[in-house]
C-alpha cells in the first residue's frame, strides 16, 4: 500500500472512531463539556461576551470558561446559532452526588443525569453533536499535520511520519476529547500548524533571499498563532519558536549571502540577529491584530493580561503549592488521563493497558536519548574539517534538525508551563498536554524506531499502531458505554433479606444485603469496605429528585462516620424519571476511616433526601431514617488503643491514640494522647498541635506541644507519647465538630511550616493536618 493511501486510511479510521466516541459518550459526560457547550450557547443567542466573575457561586453555567479565548465557542455558535436550545438548564441538570475525578467501585461517576426519552436529535442534544463531529474534523486535521511535520523532520522514513500520524490518530484518550466540545480541539491544529509553517520557513532559507517571500509566510505564520492565542492560552509558547524560527531563517538566508560576499561570521550572526526581529515584528503584526483585543480586554477587567486570576478564582486552587516531589507523585493519574481516562477523569481502562503504554513511553524516551546521541555523534563527524565558530556550528545543528527542535522545543514548554500551572490548580492530567500532541508523538515514534533500520521500525510501528486502533476501537464498548448503564455495577449473587420501609409514599424499601452476606455476624476494621446493596420500589411518580443517602453511624456522637450519597441507578437513575412499579436494586460502598474510634458499635442506616431543600422523606413511622442492622467495629490487633499508622511527611508517624471524653460541654477538656515513631527521615524538632475547628475556622478548643526533649533527638522507631488536653471553650455552640491534629516547625521569617500527610502508596497529599476523628460539644 503506498505512503498516501495508508496516510488516507489513518485519517478514515480516525474519522469513523471520531464519529463514534462523539456519539457513544453521554452528552456533557466529556471532560469539561459540561463547562465549554454554555459558552457557545451563550454566544449563538447573540450575547456579548461573558465577564468572568470571582465568586464560583456566580460563575454561571460556563464556570471558568468565560476566562478562555473566544474562538472556538464562536465557530460552535456559528454553527448552532439556528437550532432552539431553550431546554439547555433540563438536559444539563448536574448530578449533585458525582465523583469527578475518582474511580469507584459503584459507580456515581455521571456528571449530569440523562433523561432517556430525550430526542437525541433535537435542542440542546443536537446543537453538543453538531459540535462533536465538527470536533472530530479538527482532529483529522490534528493527525494529518502530524504526518506533515513527521515529514518535513524525515523526507525519506515514511514509516515515522505514518507512526506518528497513526499513534496521535488512534491515543483514545485524543480521539474522546475530539469527539467531544473542547476549545482543545481547535487550538491543537493551530499550534501544529504554525510549527509546520516555521519548519518550512527554515526549509525556504535555503533556496531563496527574495524578502517578500519571507514577509508573506511570516505574515501567515502570524495568523496562525493569533488565531491560536485566541482559542487557548496555552499556545503563547509559539511566539518565542516564532522569533527562533526568524533568527535561523535570517542566519540561512545571510549565510547564503555570505557564500557570495565573504562576510565576516561575527557580522553574519549580528546581521541575522538583527533581521530576525523584523521577520518576527512581521509576525507579531497579525497575530496582535487577531488576538491583542481579548488580552487587552483582560487587562482592562481582571487586571491580568491572560485573566488567570479570574480563571483560578472560580476554579480554585490547591491549599499549598504543589512540590516537584508532589507532582511526581501524582504521575500515574497524569499518564493514565494521557493515554486515556474517560468521563469526568473516572471511568479507566483496564490498569495493565496504561503499563503496557507507559512502557512503550519510556522505551521512546531512551531510545531519543540514542537518537540525538547518535545524530551529535555523525554532526561532529561532519563539522570536524570545517573552520567555524562554535554558535555558528551549533546554528546550522539546529538549522539542519530543525523539525526535530522545534517539536522538542515546543513539547517542553507545553509540559513545562503545565507544570508551573499544576503547582498552584489541581491540574495533573495528561490530556491537557495535547496542545503540542502533533509534536510529543513526532518524538515518541523517533525515539521509538528513528535509530532503527528501516525494516524493524516498519514492524514496530505497525505494532504500535494496530495495537493503539484496536484498544481505540473496543474503548466505547468496553468502558465508556457501560460506565452509564446501572447494570454495569451490579455485584455478584446474593440473598436478599426482607424489609419494608416507605419514605413518604414515594419510594419503598424492600430488601437489603450486606457482602459479603455474613458480614452482618462478623466485625469491621478500620479502614474496611462495607458493600451494601439496597432494593427499591417506586411508588408513585415524583416531581422532586430524591437522593439515597446510606450511614454508618456512631452512636456515641449519633452522626455517621461513613456515608454514601446518590441518586437511584447508581446515580443515573433520579426519581423524577422513575415511573410507579418501577424496581431498582442499587449497590453502595461506604469506608470505615482509618481512624475510626474502636470498638463501637455501628448503626447502618438509610433514607432519602431533596438535596436542594436538604429535606428528608420521613417513614410511614414518622421516622427520617431506617436502621437496617448493626455492625460491630473493633480496633486493630496490636498493643496500643486504636492502632493506626498515618505518615506525616515521611518525618514521624501516628501509630495510635486515645480520646476520652469525646461527648463534652463547654467548659469541659478533652483529653487527648498521641501515639508515634520518628521515621528515618526525622532530623527537626516539631510542635504537636491538636484543634476543635468550626466549618468557618474558628477554633473552639486547641493545645499546641513542643517535645522538652525535641523531636530531633527522637530514635527511628523508638515509641513516644504526647498528651495534649483540650479545654473546650465556654461559649462554643453545641453540634459535632472535627478534631484535627499536625505537627510543624518554625521557619526563619517566623511562620511555621506543616508536615503534609503522606499517602500509604507514598504519594505526598495536599493535606497538612489529619482530622482524627469528632466530638460532640452538648448543651
Amino acid at each position: 500500500m503506498t505512503e498516501k493511501r495508508i496516510l488516507a486510511l489513518l485519517l478514515g479510521l480516525f474519522i469513523l472512531l471520531g464519529i463514534t466516541y462523539a456519539l457513544v459518550t453521554p452528552v456533557f459526560e466529556a471532560s469539561d463539556e459540561l463547562w465549554h457547550y454554555p459558552m457557545v450557547r451563550h454566544l449563538a443567542d447573540g450575547n456579548p461576551l461573558p465577564v468572568q466573575v470571582f465568586d464560583p457561586a456566580q460563575a454561571g453555567p460556563w464556570n471558568q470558561e468565560a476566562s478562555q479565548p473566544p474562538l472556538y465557542y464562536y465557530l460552535g455558535a456559528a454553527l448552532t446559532f439556528w437550532i432552539d436550545t431553550a431546554d439547555m438548564e433540563t438536559v444539563r441538570q448536574l448530578n449533585p452526588h458525582v465523583d469527578s475525578g475518582l474511580i469507584t467501585a459503584d459507580g456515581n461517576i455521571n456528571l449530569t443525569v440523562h433523561d432517556p426519552s430525550a430526542n437525541p436529535w433535537q435542542g440542546t442534544l443536537l446543537a453538543v453533536r453538531i459540535i462533536r463531529l465538527f470536533s472530530v474534523l479538527l482532529g483529522a486535521a490534528t493527525v494529518y499535520l502530524t504526518y506533515r511535520i513527521g515529514k518535513e523532520a524525515f523526507p525519506n522514513r515514511p514509516e515515522i511520519a505514518l507512526g506518528a500520524a497513526g499513534v496521535n490518530a488512534f491515543m483514545p484518550m485524543f480521539l474522546f476529547i475530539s469527539g467531544s466540545v473542547n476549545n482543545d480541539n481547535l487550538a491543537i491544529p493551530l499550534a501544529s500548524l504554525a510549527l509546520l509553517l516555521m519548519i518550512r520557513q527554515i526549509k525556504r532559507a535555503l533556496f531563496t533571499i527574495h524578502n517578500s517571500q519571507f514577509t508573506i509566510h511570516y505574515f501567515l505564520l502570524g495568523a496562525t498563532i493569533g488565531l491560536a492565542l485566541l482559542t487557548k492560552e496555552g499556545t503563547f509558547g509559539l511566539l518565542p519558536l516564532a522569533w527562533g524560527t526568524a533568527f535561523v531563517a535570517a542566519y540561512r538566508q545571510q549565510s547564503t549571502i555570505n557564500n557570495q560576499q565573504s562576510m565576516d561570521n561575527n557580522w553574519l550572526l549580528l546581521k541575522a540577529f538583527a533581521r530576525s526581529w523584523l521577520g518576527f515584528g512581521v509576525t507579531l503584526v497579525p497575530a496582535l491584530l487577531i488576538a491583542g483585543w481579548w488580552y487587552w480586554r483582560n487587562v482592562q477587567l481582571y487586571g491580568d493580561f491572560l485573566g488567570w486570576n479570574a480563571f483560578i478564582a472560580v476554579l480554585g486552587s490547591r491549599s499549598q503549592p504543589a512540590s516537584l516531589a508532589q507532582l511526581w507523585d501524582e504521575r500515574v493519574g497524569f499518564l493514565m488521563s494521557y493515554w486515556g481516562l474517560f468521563g469526568g477523569v473516572n471511568v479507566p481502562m483496564w490498569r495493565w493497558i496504561y503499563a503496557l503504554l507507559n512502557g512503550v513511553l519510556l522505551a521512546g524516551v531512551v531510545g531519543f536519548v540514542v537518537f540525538v546521541a547518535q545524530e551529535i555523534r555523525d554532526w561532529r563527524l561532519e563539522t570536524s574539517s570545517k573552520i567555524q565558530s562554535p554558535i555558528s556550528s551549533l546554528i546550522e545543528f539546529i538549522a539542519d534538525r530543525f523539525p526535530l527542535t522545534v517539536s522538542l522545543l515546543f513539547s517542553g514548554a507545553v509540559v513545562v508551563g503545565l507544570v508551573r500551572w499544576a503547582t498552584t490548580t489541581w491540574s495533573s492530567q495528561g490530556r491537557l498536554v495535547f496542545t503540542a500532541v502533533s509534536t510529543l508523538n513526532l518524538l515518541l515514534i523517533t525515539g521509538l524506531v528513528g535509530w532503527l533500520p528501516p525494516k524493524p521500525a516498519r514492524r514496530i510501528v505497525a505494532g504500535l499502531v494496530s495495537f493503539l486502533f484496536l484498544l481505540s476501537a473496543m474503548a466505547p464498548w468496553l468502558w465508556i458505554r457501560p460506565a452509564y448503564q446501572p447494570e454495569t455495577y451490579q455485584q455478584r449473587a446474593y440473598a436478599p433479606m426482607g424489609y419494608r420501609a416507605d419514605f413518604g409514599g414515594n419510594m419503598r424499601l424492600t430488601g437489603y444485603a450486606i457482602l459479603p452476606p455474613d458480614l452482618s455476624t462478623v466485625t469491621v476494621r478500620p479502614g474496611d469496605a462495607v458493600d451494601v446493596v439496597l432494593e427499591w420500589e417506586a411508588l408513585q411518580p415524583m416531581a422532586r429528585n430524591w437522593s439515597v443517602f446510606v450511614h454508618l453511624i456512631d452512636p456515641v456522637l449519633g452522626v455517621p462516620i461513613a456515608q454514601r450519597d446518590m441518586y437511584p441507578g447508581q446515580g443515573l437513575r433520579p426519581t423524577t424519571f422513575l415511573r410507579p412499579g418501577e424496581k431498582l436494586r442499587n449497590f453502595y460502598r461506604l469506608t470505615v476511616p482509618e481512624t475510626a474510634v474502636a470498638p463501637a458499635n455501628l448503626l447502618l442506616s438509610v433514607g432519602l433526601y431533596d438535596f436542594a431543600a436538604d429535606e428528608r422523606l420521613k417513614t410511614e413511622t414518622g421516622e427520617e431514617t431506617a436502621v437496617l442492622t448493626t455492625l460491630e467495629l473493633i480496633a486493630e490487633p496490636g498493643q496500643l488503643p486504636n492502632p493506626t499508622l498515618i505518615n506525616f511527611g515521611d518525618k514521624i508517624e501516628l501509630v495510635g491514640f486515645e480520646i476520652a471524653p469525646r461527648r463534652v460541654t463547654p467548659g469541659q477538656t478533652v483529653e487527648l494522647t498521641l501515639y508515634w515513631r520518628g521515621r528515618p527521615g526525622l532530623d527537626a524538632d516539631y510542635t504537636f498541635f491538636a484543634q476543635v475547628v468550626a466549618e468557618d475556622t474558628t477554633r473552639w478548643a486547641a493545645f499546641d506541644l513542643a517535645p522538652p526533649q525535641g523531636t530531633g533527638r527522637w530514635r527511628q522507631g523508638e515509641l513516644q507519647t504526647t498528651t495534649l488536653p483540650l479545654a473546650v471553650n465556654p461559649d462554643t455552640p453545641p453540634q459535632v465538630y472535627p478534631l484535627i491534629i499536625g505537627a510543624y516547625t518554625r521557619t526563619v521569617d517566623g511562620g511555621f511550616q506543616r508536615l503534609q500527610l503522606v499517602s500509604a502508596d507514598g504519594r505526598i497529599t495536599q493535606e497538612d493536618y489529619l482530622e482524627l476523628t469528632k466530638i460532640r460539644i452538648d448543651q
